[in-house]
C-alpha cells in the first residue's frame, strides 16, 4: 500500500502502519464481560460477548482497534521493539486523528471497540495526558459509546488516572516481567513500586464506585470491566511455579480480572537476552494459560499444580491432567454422588459440564452416555470417573497406563488390551454373533 507524505510528515495511514505494528506484542486484551446498549445519543454500544478477536458465543469474531499513541520511548527496556535506542520507524498521533480513526472503523462496521496504549513520551504524566485527552474526545466529542480499554501509564499523575477511570471500560497496567529482579534486569528505568501503585489504586477506585453505586445508582461507573496486566514469559529465568505463584497473588491482593501471559520474542540482539533456538516458548505460554484458567475458575491452587520440586509444567499433559494422574488417590469419582468441587477436578469435566451433571442427576441416574450429551470429554474422563459404581471400560487405575493412553492416540483407543473381547457391531448385527454367543455376553464398543 502507498502513503502520500506531505511536507515531510507521515500521512494518518502511515502512521496507522506504524503503530498497529508497534502494538502487536502486547497480549493484554479480550472480551470483559461489559455490556452497554447504545441511548440513541451516542455511536456504538459495548457488547459482553467478546473483542479483540475473540468469538462470541455464536461464534462471530470481533475486534477492536488496537494502536499506540506513540512509540517513541524515553525508556530503553532490552526486550521492548520500541526501546529509545533502536533504530526504527517513529510516528505520533494526535488525539482527533486516534478519535477520527476509531469512528471511521466503527462506521464501517471493521470494530467494536479501542485498545489504547503508548510508549512514554517526555514524561508518563505527560503521556498520560495525551491518552486521557484522547478517550475524553471520543467519548464526549466523538460520542462514542463502545468499548474502550486504556493502559494506565505507571508513575504518571493519579488524579490522570482517576479521571481515565470513568472514561475506560477497562484499564492495565503491564507487570512487564515476573519478578522485581527481572524488571531491574532488562528494564532498569521501571521500577516494581510503580507498577503495583497504580494497580493499588484502581482497585480502591473500584471499591470506591461499588459503595457510591449502592448510594445513588446513577453515579458515573468507575472502570466497569475491571483490570488486568500482562507477563512476559521466557525473557528472564523464572519458574513455571514462580510465575504461577506471581499471577495468583496478583488475584488475590489486586482483584485483576485477567493475567495475561506473552511469551517473549527476540526482537534485539542483547547479551542480557536468552537465545531461543526453538522459538519462542509458545507451548509454555499456552500450558500458562491452562493452569491460569484453574486457579480463576476450577478453584485449584498455585501450590497443588507445582512446588519447587516439580517447577515447570509437563510438555506432554495439561496442568489439570497432570494433576490427576499425580493424584490417583482422589479417584475414580462417582458421577452420580460427587460435590461439584470435585467435579471439576476431573480432566474432560469443565464449569459448564459440571453445573449440567448436577441439574441433570436430580431427574435421573446419569449414564456414560449421558455424560457425552451433557458435553463431557470422554476420551479423557473416562479413567477418572465411575457410574453407578462402574467404570466404563475396564481401565486400570495406574499413572503410567493412563498417561500412555492420554499422550498416544494408538493406545488410547487399544481399551481391554488385556485379553477382553471387543467388536464393532454391523448393519445387520441381531444381537448373536457367529460363534452363537448373544452378544450381552460380549463386550461391545
Amino acid at each position: 500500500m502507498e502513503y502520500l507524505i506531505q511536507n515531510g510528515e507521515l500521512s494518518i495511514m502511515q502512521k496507522l502502519e506504524i503503530l498497529t505494528d508497534a502494538a502487536k506484542y502486547d497480549v493484554a486484551c479480550t472480551s470483559s464481560g461489559v455490556e452497554r446498549k447504545g441511548d440513541g445519543k451516542h455511536m456504538g454500544n459495548c457488547t459482553k460477548a467478546g473483542i479483540c478477536h475473540s468469538f462470541s458465543s455464536d461464534g462471530r469474531c470481533i475486534s477492536l482497534l488496537k494502536i499506540l499513541m506513540t512509540n517513541e520511548c524515553i525508556f530503553d527496556c532490552k526486550y521492548c521493539l520500541n526501546r529509545k535506542s533502536n533504530d526504527v520507524p517513529r510516528a505520533t498521533f494526535t488525539p482527533e486523528e486516534i478519535c477520527t480513526l476509531t469512528m471511521e472503523f466503527y462506521r464501517r462496521n471493521y470494530i467494536e471497540g479501542l485498545f489504547l496504549s503508548s510508549g512514554i513520551i517526555q514524561d508518563p504524566t505527560f503521556t498520560m495526558e495525551l491518552l486521557y485527552r484522547t478517550i475524553w474526545l471520543l467519548r464526549n466529542q466523538y460520542h462514542f459509546s463502545g468499548y474502550v480499554h486504556v493502559k494506565a501509564i505507571p508513575g504518571a499523575d493519579p488524579e490522570l488516572v482517576e479521571r481515565m477511570g470513568y472514561l475506560a471500560d477497562r484499564m492495565s497496567v503491564n507487570l512487564e516481567l515476573p519478578t522485581a529482579e527481572g524488571l531491574r534486569t532488562l528494564a532498569p528505568n521501571k521500577h516494581r513500586k510503580n507498577i503495583l501503585t497504580p494497580m493499588r489504586q484502581i482497585q480502591n477506585g473500584i471499591h470506591a464506585n461499588k459503595e457510591e453505586l449502592i448510594l445513588y445508582r446513577k453515579s458515573p461507573v468507575f472502570v466497569s470491566g475491571g483490570q488486568s496486566t500482562q507477563m512476559i514469559i521466557g525473557a528472564t529465568p523464572e519458574t513455571d511455579y514462580q510465575i504461577l505463584n506471581v499471577a495468583e497473588n496478583l488475584y488475590q491482593k489486586f482483584e485483576l480480572k485477567r493475567v495475561f501471559y506473552s511469551a517473549f520474542v527476540k526482537v534485539n540482539e542483547d547479551k542480557s537476552l536468552p537465545a531461543l533456538p526453538g522459538g519462542p516458548p509458545l507451548l509454555r505460554e499456552h500450558r500458562l494459560y491452562q493452569a491460569d484458567w484453574l486457579l480463576r475458575f476450577y478453584g485449584f491452587k498455585a501450590e497443588e499444580l507445582l512446588d519447587e520440586k516439580r517447577p515447570f509444567f509437563n510438555v506432554m499433559l495439561d496442568p489439570k491432567e497432570d494433576w490427576a494422574v499425580r493424584h490417583l488417590e482422589c479417584f475414580p469419582v462417582e458421577i452420580n454422588r460427587a460435590p461439584y468441587a470435585d467435579l471439576l477436578r476431573v480432566p474432560g469435566i469443565g464449569v459448564k459440564s459440571a453445573r449440567r451433571i448436577l441439574s441433570a442427576r436430580r431427574s435421573t441416574k446419569l449414564t456414560f452416555q449421558d455424560l457425552k450429551k451433557l458435553g463431557v470429554v470422554m476420551k479423557r474422563a473416562v479413567y477418572f470417573i465411575t457410574c453407578g459404581g462402574r467404570m466404563m471400560y475396564p481401565t486400570k487405575l495406574e499413572e503410567d497406563y493412563i498417561v500412555r493412553n492420554l499422550t498416544d492416540p494408538k493406545e488410547r483407543i487399544r481399551f481391554g488390551s488385556d485379553g477382553m473381547s471387543y467388536r464393532q457391531m454391523t448393519l445387520f448385527d441381531d444381537g448373536m454373533f457367529p460363534n452363537g454367543v448373544r452378544q450381552e455376553e460380549k463386550r461391545i464398543i
